[in-house]
C-alpha cells in the first residue's frame, strides 16, 4: 500500500542536477554523494546539522570538483543532491547498507525498522529517476553513435574509525580495468603523490552500483575516482585536482581503447 505523504513535496530539491547537458566529451562524470538534502517529510533523520556538515552524510568537496572538471574537460556531469543517509545511490537496493542505521559511528535512529514499504519508497523517489537519467544519456549516445566514458567520482575522509588513511587519491575499478590501468600510471607519474589501487576501497558488486551497471555492464570504459578530502576543502584545492585528473584523463583517452576479450564474459 502506498504511503499517505509523498516522500518528496515541491520544497524539496530536485532529486539531480546536470552540468553540462550538450558537453560534447565521451566522458560522463557522475556524483552520486555530492548532496546532503532531506526530505522535509523526515525531518532531517533526526540529526543535528553537525553531523550533516561531516562526511558521513555526503562526500565533502566532490560537487565543486566534478563542475570544475566538467568545465575543464567539456563533460557532461551528473550530481545526486540528497545524502547518502536517506539511501545510497551507489549501493543495489537489497544491499544491507543501501539505507544505514549505523554510519561510522554515528547512529541514525530514523533509519531504524524501516518498514518495506518505507524502503521502496526511498528507492522509487530517490535511487531510480538518477540511474534512469544516467541510463537515458548513455542510451542516447549510443543511438548517435558518441563513445562514452564513464567517471564516477568521490571523495573519501582522511580518518576513518581510527585509521589514517595516507593515500592522496585512490582509483578505484572491479573486473574491467582498462582505463583505470592508465589513469593510475599517469597519477603515479607525479612526485610525492600517493595514489591508491583500489585503496581505500575497491569496486565490487556488492559495494557498488553505478560503475558496475553503467560502466561494466554496458562494456565501456570506466574508472571511480576517489579524492582525499582534506584535499577538496578550498576552492584552489578543487581546481587544483580538476587540472590534475583532467590532464590525466585527456592523456589516457589518447589512445583507443582494445576491445574486452572474448573470455572475459563478466558482463553477461
Amino acid at each position: 500500500m502506498p504511503l499517505a505523504v509523498p516522500l518528496l513535496n515541491p520544497a524539496d530539491p530536485p532529486v539531480f542536477r546536470i552540468v553540462g547537458p550538450t558537453a560534447r566529451s565521451p566522458l560522463l562524470l557522475t556524483a552520486d554523494h555530492a548532496g546532503r538534502a532531506i526530505p522535509r517529510r523526515l525531518a532531517g533523520l533526526q540529526l543535528s546539522a553537525a553531523v550533516l556538515d561531516t562526511h558521513v552524510a555526503w562526500d565533502l568537496g566532490v560537487a565543486g570538483l566534478g563542475e570544475r572538471l566538467s568545465v575543464r574537460l567539456d563533460a557532461f556531469l551528473i550530481l545526486h543532491n540528497y545524502s547518502r543517509l536517506v539511501i545510497d545511490v551507489n549501493r543495489p537496493p537489497d544491499a544491507p547498507d543501501s539505507i544505514v542505521s549505523l554510519s561510522e559511528h554515528t547512529l541514525i535512529p530514523a533509519n531504524d525498522d524501516l518498514s518495506i514499504a518505507e524502503r521502496e519508497e526511498r528507492r522509487t523517489a530517490l535511487f531510480e529517476p538518477y540511474h534512469r537519467r544516467i541510463a537515458a544519456e548513455l542510451n542516447g549516445r549510443l543511438r548517435r553513435g558518441q563513445p562514452s566514458v564513464l567517471v564516477a567520482l568521490h571523495s573519501f575522509t582522511p580518518v576513518h574509525t581510527g585509521q589514517e588513511r595516507p593515500w592522496h587519491v585512490g582509483v578505484l575499478h572491479g573486473r574491467d580495468n582498462r582505463l583505470a590501468r592508465r589513469v593510475l600510471r599517469g597519477l603515479r607519474r607525479e612526485p610525492g603523490l600517493q595514489v591508491g589501487d583500489n585503496e581505500p576501497y575497491a569496486v565490487s558488486d556488492a559495494s557498488d552500483h553505478t560503475v558496475v551497471v553503467h560502466g561494466e555492464h554496458r562494456r565501456i570504459p570506466h574508472v571511480e575516482l576517489e579524492v582525499r578530502q582534506d584535499l577538496l576543502a578550498t576552492a584552489s584545492g578543487q581546481q587544483e585536482w580538476a587540472e590534475r585528473l583532467a590532464a590525466v584523463l585527456e592523456e589516457s583517452l589518447a589512445d583507443s581503447f582494445p576491445p574486452l576479450q572474448g573470455g572475459e564474459s563478466f558482463l553477461g
